[in-house]
């Protein structure tokens, strides 16, 4: 259970607004898979990109860099063009010799077939998940967890390594990457699907954030998964009540640049208690 009171004591929000002012640029975006979504305007576009770069959001970022490019190649200039007029034996074909560590072609093409499906069913991805999102619900987990369910079931259940089910315990973290990148609009985040509340959103957590969280007093879960995100994210929405996610670019800059030093901030946004 979080303590809010000595939550309160012992992280500075002045730290992170420190921290998001410094670092949530465009300038320090790259190396990220996000910067692939600056390249469309068009929404529909937009949020295929997002689903691709955001699926293979894992292992070294240069080879995720380079196999996200491999994905998007086919598909210019106009990546829902492209869905609607490839079939399934299309992207089968375009894929075969596809492979991200332990993602597959078939795999690929299977997300994409369903992407493409759902969107020929709804009209966007935005509307099919906007389709499980209720006014209610405290944060996006319901809706994801129906997302992800008709994205896997319109692909014959072929892409679930690409797009893990949070009903399973998983944080998910590249699926609510993707959804950062697509609701929340600042200088990094392009944003687009205004229907969705940023203050829903849930922290996209890896290693690097987990190992945050649990040094910020966070979590004290012993995994990173979805319980553990949820309460980091609750712990986030004490500073940020209607954007919880808000420094998590800023944060995640401490992990990836070779100028920036985790163990010090922490000690900077820390109090004696």
């Amino acid at each position: 259970m979080l303590d809010k009171k000595k939550l309160k004591l012992a992280v500075s929000k002045k730290n992170l607004e420190a921290l998001y002012v410094k670092y949530n640029r465009r300038e320090f975006v790259h190396p990220d898979p996000l910067e692939f979504l600056y390249n469309h305007n068009d929404l529909c576009d937009r949020e295929i990109v997002g689903l691709v770069a955001s699926s293979l959001a894992y292992g070294h970022v240069k080879q995720i860099l380079k196999s996200v490019s491999t994905v998007l190649e086919p598909m210019k200039p106009t990546p829902s063009a492209f869905l609607k007029r490839a079939g399934e034996k299309t992207l089968l074909r375009t894929y075969k010799n596809f492979k991200h560590r332990w993602s597959t072609g078939s795999e690929i093409a299977a997300m994409l077939s369903g992407a493409g499906r759902m969107i020929e069913l709804y009209g966007s991805l935005q509307k099919c998940f906007l389709a499980g999102l209720n006014g209610a619900d405290k944060t996006v987990l319901p809706a994801l967890a129906s997302f992800v369910n008709d994205l896997v079931g319109a692909s014959n259940g072929n892409c679930s390594s690409l797009l893990p089910s949070p009903e399973r315990g998983s944080a998910c973290k590249r699926l609510n990457l993707f959804l950062r990148w697509m609701v929340r609009h600042d200088d990094v985040d392009p944003g687009g699907w205004s229907c969705v509340a940023p203050s829903k959103l849930i922290v996209p957590l890896d290693t690097h954030m987990y190992r945050t969280g649990k040094a910020l007093g966070f979590t004290n879960r012993k995994q990173a998964k979805m319980k553990a995100a949820l309460e980091i994210t609750e712990a986030f929405r004490e500073f940020s009540p209607d954007d919880p996610t808000k420094y998590d670019f800023a944060l995640t800059r401490l992990g990836i640049r070779d100028d920036t030093d985790l163990s010090a901030f922490l000690k900077t946004c820390t109090k004696t208690l």
